[in-house]
């Protein structure tokens, strides 16, 4: 009687022939594993053939002609991919595949406001030192161009903005040094990028990449300049509205350089404020005084004046301010501000260690002397 543990001390090569010898079904592709049990199978065959009274050839070929489990697999797997997906998955997939199209489609906010003829552009803010904020119009020729430019690989393209650091020298391809690529998506048409260690010149691009290296801009931004971090109000929180400090953020985006590169951002500003950009003086005042009656009113005029103390100190020690604790951030930099009357101060600010080992002062002597200069009187006719 042949046994498994018989057939299992036989080599490869013995297995191949027995099995050739009984004729069994695809003996020359089988493993050591698959030869023993197809053995196995047929001399149980041939043994339970003898006792029915059946041909024992025909019977132990019909035993090994079972499929084994690989090919009760292959025949699932097939039968899987044969298998029509019912309608409610067919529409889920059609779902996902639209937003999918609708997150990669940069030109879809244009077409939504109606900007048939919309004029590629990529204009950029500076917000406070940490925050620009980038504003775009995309036309659907332009993601045409992209797509070509990728071929093969726009299918796995997203689309991105590329920030890049700008040296002092100017703008030139040389000087630009690539720092990050900002993922955004369809749909909007404006995004808030953070940036570090002000202060610095940046300028973005925005274009589709594909893989590490494949990129396809769209547009290119202006020239931006991050102040330096000067404690207070406004650069403690993110504003609510441009129009709030709308000649600040101007003035710092480029706009009062007189360059031909600005004139978007111009055209951006004026869009979004419905008001002329320019000179302050100019677009503020007018003419000046010269439409004024010749009939006098008073003229108020007052100037107030307020101090800013900021510095930083270990994250976890105690500092304070003429004898009031200060609240320090979670990098241990702190900013104060307050009121300065017309006199000499003395403020001394001191910082003590969380375990009140060390302690350093640092005494601020502030004068503040105003002197108020006779007003000058000229004739509206002259």
């Amino acid at each position: 009687m042949i046994t498994t543990a018989k057939l299992k001390t036989r080599t490869v090569k013995d297995l191949a022939a027995m099995a050739k010898r009984k004729k069994v079904p695809g003996w020359h592709a089988m493993r050591k594993d698959d030869l023993v049990k197809a053995l196995v199978r047929h001399a149980r065959a041939a043994q339970q053939a003898r006792f029915n009274g059946r041909n024992p050839k025909t019977a132990a070929k019909a035993e090994t002609a079972k499929p084994t489990s690989n090919d009760r697999a292959a025949n699932r797997d097939t039968r899987a991919k044969k298998k029509v997906l019912s309608p409610r998955v067919q529409r889920r997939l059609k779902r996902i595949k639209l937003k999918l199209a609708e997150a990669k489609d940069l030109a879809a906010k244009s077409d939504a406001e109606g900007n048939d003829n919309v004029k590629g552009r990529l204009v950029v803010m500076v917000r406070d030192p940490y925050w620009l904020h980038a504003y775009w119009n995309v036309s659907r020729m332009s993601i045409q161009r992209a797509k070509a430019t990728l071929g093969q690989h726009w299918h796995v393209a997203r689309p991105v903005l590329r920030l890049y650091e700008v040296s002092r020298g100017g703008a030139t391809t040389s000087a630009r040094k690539h720092i990050r690529d900002v993922e955004i998506h369809g749909g909007v048409n404006n995004w808030y990028v953070d940036v570090q260690d002000p202060p610095k010149n940046f300028l973005l691009e925005i274009g589709y990449l594909a893989g590490e290296d494949k990129f396809a801009a769209l547009a290119r931004s202006n020239m931006i300049s991050t102040p330096r971090v000067v404690a207070g109000e406004s650069f403690d929180k993110n504003w609510a509205e441009v129009a709030k400090d709308y000649d600040r953020i101007y003035a710092l985006s480029g706009g009062y350089a007189g360059e031909d590169a600005d004139r978007e951002l111009k055209q951006v500003f004026q869009e979004q404020l419905r008001r002329p950009m320019g000179d302050p003086m100019t677009t503020r005042y007018g003419r000046g005084a010269a439409g004024i009656g010749a009939e006098q009113h008073e003229f108020k005029f007052e100037v107030a004046t307020e101090l800013i103390v900021h510095g930083q100190a270990e994250p976890d020690a105690h500092v304070t301010l003429r004898g009031e604790p200060i609240h320090l951030r979670s990098d241990g930099t702190f900013a104060v501000r307050f009121s300065l009357p017309e006199r000499r101060h003395i403020l001394p600010v001191v910082a003590s260690s969380s375990d009140g080992v060390q302690q350093h002062t640092i005494v601020l002597a502030v004068d503040r002397n105003t002197k108020v200069m006779e007003p000058v009187i000229r004739d509206p006719g002259k």
